[in-house]
């Protein structure tokens, strides 16, 4: 399922090792083997079949095969050699984090060393706290936890954020100055991006020894063009610089996609395909490069010159506005007429615009005729209600989103 191969790409991507678990081999169409020839594909080779992945057949229904897996994980972390020392003080990371009504700041953790009491004094991000209680995940309350084992736990005084670190410390008063600290550090930062890569300063950072691979994460609306691309691109490049496909797959650009690019520092590619206005705000945050295009030529023409170093910014994409389509309103006269409403920004006569169905791309173009009540004009902002007529697209329907957007000349900047 392609939320399994994200996920294999996700592991690469953090370079841990990876254990398979085939599920449901209780029913009687199950066929693990054919499994086991898919992943092949994604070198991931059963040990039994002379590679180097554990693959276990499992039924969580029926519990056949569990303990052999736990067995076999076992095994793996001795190889490893991963060890936590029990001992000392408690270590680990916030997994997830809620407002609980009833119980106020919680947070799952992962203790990845030491042990954790009920009573610890602890730090995590800009948050901090005394574990008042904890609960695993059977739900029975616990008075200690060992290494390696997740439990939610109670005490903090705000909402912590899923990736801090978790470490206890001996005193109240400097968990809180340190956690204030943080909290102003950041508040400070706010605004501020991680410097991610870019195709225009790829080369820049190849001369200055940085880069030698160009990460991509490529998205499009149908299967064949996404091994298009893939086959596209991976011929790109040389002995000095290449392209590595991070991941690739159907559909619209997520937040999982933004999430992987920022991880591995990588550059997302959309085929016929968009973010929506979340998945944008995440990528700002986070640095991200969003290149979305209509033809494939233009993709690897791209990616070629930023490998060469010719690729130099001529345009800049600026996104104006959401426009959401509430109703379609028939003309004989005019044809097809949009009622629609402004979730964001402002969408003028004069913007490009796009049209948005389940997060692909049917048409780009014009608007002919904006209109506000019977009243033709210019444009109209956020919270308002407007009819569209679009430049030769006349299969509009309810639910389609209309982005609107301009071209800014960038100027070049010599350093």
């Amino acid at each position: 399922m392609p939320q399994t191969i994200e996920a294999i790409d996700h592991a690469r991507a953090a370079e841990v090792p990876i254990v398979v678990a085939i599920n449901k081999c209780d029913k009687p169409e199950a066929q693990p083997d054919r499994i086991r020839q898919e992943l092949v594909k994604y070198d991931l080779v059963d040990e039994q079949w002379g590679g180097k992945t554990i693959v276990r057949n499992i039924s969580a229904k029926t519990g056949e095969g569990v303990d052999t897996l736990m067995e076999m994980l076992v095994l793996e972390a001795e190889m490893l050699e991963l060890r936590a020392n029990p001992k000392k003080k408690a270590r680990g990371a916030v997994v997830e984090s809620e407002l609980s009504k009833g119980q106020g700041p919680v947070a799952w953790v992962l203790v990845q060393t030491g042990t954790l009491r009920v009573g610890d004094v602890f730090l995590a991000g800009e948050t901090y706290g005394r574990v008042r209680a904890m609960i695993n995940s059977r739900g029975d309350h616990i008075e200690e936890v060992p290494p390696a084992t997740p439990v939610l736990v109670l005490g903090f005084n705000d909402v912590a954020t899923a990736g801090d670190q978790f470490v206890v410390v001996d005193d109240e008063r400097v968990a809180r100055a340190i956690a204030e600290k943080r909290t102003d550090r950041a508040r400070l930062k706010q605004g501020a991006t991680a410097r991610r890569i870019t195709l225009e300063d790829f080369h820049e950072r190849l001369k200055e020894g940085e880069r030698h691979t160009l990460n991509v994460v490529v998205k499009a609306d149908v299967q064949g063009s996404v091994d298009v691309l893939e086959s596209s691109l991976l011929k790109l490049g040389n002995e000095d610089v290449k392209v590595e496909l991070v991941h690739s797959g159907v559909g619209g650009i997520n937040e999982s996609d933004v999430i992987l690019a920022s991880a591995s520092d990588a550059v997302i590619i959309g085929f016929h395909v968009t973010a929506n206005p979340r998945v944008r705000k995440l990528a700002e945050q986070e640095g991200v490069d969003i290149r979305t295009y209509r033809i494939i030529y233009e993709v690897t023409d791209e990616v070629k010159k930023a490998l060469e170093g010719l690729l130099t910014p001529e345009t800049k994409e600026v996104v104006t506005g959401h426009v959401e389509v509430r109703e379609v309103f028939r003309s004989s006269a005019i044809g097809n007429i949009a009622g629609c409403y402004v979730q964001d920004g402002e969408i003028s006569r004069g913007s490009l615009i796009r049209i948005v169905r389940n997060d692909v791309v049917l048409y780009e173009g014009k608007i002919a005729s904006l209109r506000r009540e019977k009243d033709d004009v210019r444009s109209v902002s956020s919270g308002f209600e407007c009819g569209i007529v679009l430049e030769n697209f006349q299969d509009v329907k309810v639910g389609d989103a209309i982005e609107a957007y301009r071209l800014d000349q960038v100027a070049q900047k010599l350093e």
